[in-house]
């Protein structure tokens, strides 16, 4: 239960941050806006993206704790039925939002001449976004932080690999338990001292691998002592990593993971009654909507932007009550995404793979059987 509360409230934080990020980043709302709280906004403008090497390390430890608990692969799926799972659970709200998003950006346009607003490009633009491709085939973002579901695809997929060629390697591995975590913790430490340093690397996963490691590796730090000396070698590269090249990312990174670190070993007490009962159940409830909030507040911001710079007074105070509303209004857009549309499509997809790969196999059973009478 602990672990699990320092996650939703890890996540609630985290989105709400970003939210604010782009809001305090994308004018021209925030440029009128700035003059009622200006170190805040700068604050935020400059570095609320930190918020990402959390959500990477949120990352990584979730999907270690599913796909490996133990340190090795669990579970009878294929590699590429557990690919097509993550991508569809990603990629299909996502391209219920993509399509809002272009519809909010071709409106928006319509309304206001920004530099903040994307260029709507075409069918192609939109299948790229939902393939999860629209970085790696350098296609304009239609929507503020989308650049994070693909790494995040890529990343579950390299971490997925890693493990899958572990358990076929364990025949001959000396260490059953710690054959695919050293290798996520020697691709996490190169990602550290290498990739991470290389901007032209920053729309692919190995950039980001190094947080995304540090989370798994948390995920196996208890029973085995040797798994947890593998963190805290990576927590050792992470002290070399910043003496060679200072990155604030990368010492955020290295807190969140030692922070949950702290959860596994500190003795297990009853939850705090502030944590208890409505308070508790508010702060899962909007764990759960984080993903909704993060796609829909920019289509939302676009909006709303576009309405209030061309029909509202430039003056702070009104330009605040925008920024307000876009909040307000993509607290409301998630609650009902996430009930409405993100929950129902999980409850259609899940198992999809599978029964997918059963019909394809039972057809093709079919036809290589004579017709009969």
């Amino acid at each position: 239960i602990r672990d699990s509360l320092t996650i939703d409230l890890l996540k609630v934080v985290a989105a709400h941050l970003i939210v604010w990020h782009h809001l305090a980043f994308y004018g021209p709302m925030s440029d009128h806006a700035a003059a009622l709280w200006p170190q805040a906004m700068e604050a935020l403008a400059r570095h609320g993206r930190l918020a990402v090497p959390v959500f990477l390390v949120l990352g990584g430890y979730l999907a270690a704790r599913s796909l490996a608990p133990e340190g090795r692969l669990v579970g009878q799926g294929s590699l590429w039925g557990r690919l097509v799972d993550r991508h569809l659970r990603l990629s299909v709200p996502f391209a219920v939002v993509v399509g809002f998003a272009a519809a909010a950006a071709l409106l928006a346009d319509h309304l206001i001449d920004h530099p903040s607003i994307p260029e709507v490009q075409g069918v192609g633009q939109v299948l790229a976004h939902v393939l999860l491709m629209h970085d790696l085939l350098g296609m304009e973002a239609l929507s503020a932080g989308v650049w994070y579901v693909a790494v995040d695809f890529q990343l579950y997929a390299v971490l997925l690999l890693i493990m899958t060629l572990a358990r076929r390697g364990e025949a001959q591995a000396w260490n059953r338990q710690c054959h695919g975590p050293v290798a996520v913790a020697a691709l996490g430490a190169l990602a550290l001292l290498v990739f991470n340093r290389l901007p032209e690397l920053d729309h692919t996963p190995f950039y980001f691998f190094g947080a995304y490691a540090m989370g798994a590796l948390v995920a196996w730090w208890a029973p085995d002592p040797r798994r947890r000396l593998l963190l805290l070698g990576v927590l050792a590269v992470v002290a070399l990593a910043l003496w060679i090249d200072w990155r604030e990312r990368v010492l955020v990174a290295a807190v969140t993971a030692a922070l949950l670190v702290a959860v596994h070993v500190l003795p297990r007490r009853a939850e705090p009654e502030s944590f208890k009962g409505r308070g508790l159940q508010a702060v899962r409830r909007w764990s759960d909507r984080s993903y909704a909030l993060f796609l829909l507040h920019f289509p939302i911001f676009m909006i709303v932007n576009a309405v209030f710079t061309r029909w509202v007074s430039i003056e702070p105070g009104w330009q605040a009550l925008g920024l307000l509303a876009t909040w307000g209004l993509s607290l409301l857009g998630a609650a009902a995404f996430h009930r409405w549309v993100e929950q129902p499509l999980g409850r259609a997809m899940r198992g999809l793979p599978e029964r997918l790969a059963r019909i394809a196999r039972t057809g093709s059973g079919s036809a290589g059987r004579a017709p009969t009478r």
